[in-house]
């Protein structure tokens, strides 16, 4: 009698792209197909996925085969390496076998930016995603409100994708901010959202990293907390991002009058945490920090 695999959460997924869009100054959609991509499971929110992109010269992805295929990935020399990066699901088509994914065209020159401004119909890559034959909870959600009463979504132009695929699929009588720190007046981008959900699109110029964002999230934090009691300021432990990645995220989320989910550059999550949790006083069980990135460092795979 054969034995059948276990289904795993996850699997790679080879696509080539089908359609390339550029939606503004800062943002390009990549449409995925493939063989096999209408087992691609629709999670939406702010569901992560891994890119593989090619190497410098090709056009296509050779990973390693097997279950083993990361460890065998992480043995390999530095230049037989393809470059891994994360990034969120903007549309699942199932009925398709199409997957979109919205690219931010950093001015960093890294690896999945070149590939962003030089890909084209027909490139071929993998895609490490959640398998739709998988039954239990494929993990790389991290927007968890449970019963907040209101929600502060904050990030700069590389959580546009994932706040976008969260508003989506938020309750029509959800309540709350969204915040969106974008480098151009015109990467204002179409956002679907509740009617109780206030989206404010902050162009920040020629101006720094957070440098609208850290004082709107202060203001509508302000807002969303008028009248409702916080507690007592909270120590945190500093993060040193230059040498340890800032990711802290609550699994469960109790009672209380305001959820934080926020990401992006860094430096300026980590000075968003200590105004919300050390100064504010916001309980650290309802408030989501992801550095996404950081400023003139390469992504870690």
């Amino acid at each position: 009698m054969t034995e059948t695999m276990p289904i795993a959460p996850w699997r790679l997924f080879t696509v080539e792209v089908r359609a390339v869009r550029r939606l503004s100054p800062s943002f390009v959609r990549v449409t995925f197909t493939g063989a096999d991509l209408d087992r691609f499971a629709d999670n939406g929110y702010d569901q992560r996925i891994k890119l593989a992109l090619p190497l410098p010269g090709q056009r296509e992805v050779r990973l390693p085969d097997g279950p083993d295929w990361y460890a065998k990935w992480r043995a390999l020399p530095e230049h037989l390496r393809n470059p891994v990066r994360t990034y969120t699901v903007r549309t699942v088509r199932s009925h398709l076998a199409e997957v979109d994914v919205d690219l931010v065209l950093h001015g960093d020159g890294g690896p999945a930016t070149r590939w962003a401004r030089r890909v084209s119909v027909g490139d071929e890559i993998a895609i490490l995603g959640p398998d739709a034959g998988y039954d239990g909870d494929h993990g790389g959600i991290e927007f968890r409100p449970s019963s907040a009463a209101r929600l502060l979504l904050a990030g700069d132009e590389t959580a546009v994708p994932a706040i976008s695929g969260i508003c989506e699929r938020l309750p029509r009588d959800a309540r709350g901010t969204v915040l969106l720190e974008v480098p151009d007046v015109d990467d204002v981008l179409p956002l679907v959202a509740p009617p109780g959900i206030e989206v404010r699109w902050l162009a920040r110029g020629a101006n720094g990293h957070g440098s609208r964002l850290v004082p709107a999230v202060a203001a509508a934090a302000g807002e969303l907390l008028a009248g409702d009691a916080t507690g007592a300021a909270q120590p945190v432990a500093d993060v040193d991002v230059d040498t340890e990645i800032l990711w802290e995220v609550p699994e469960e989320v109790p009672p209380v009058p305001l959820y934080a989910w926020l990401a992006g550059e860094a430096g300026v999550i980590r000075t968003l945490r200590r105004h919300l949790v050390a100064e504010r006083g916001l309980d650290r069980r309802a408030v989501a920090f992801m550095g996404y990135w950081r400023l003139g460092r390469a992504d870690p795979a």
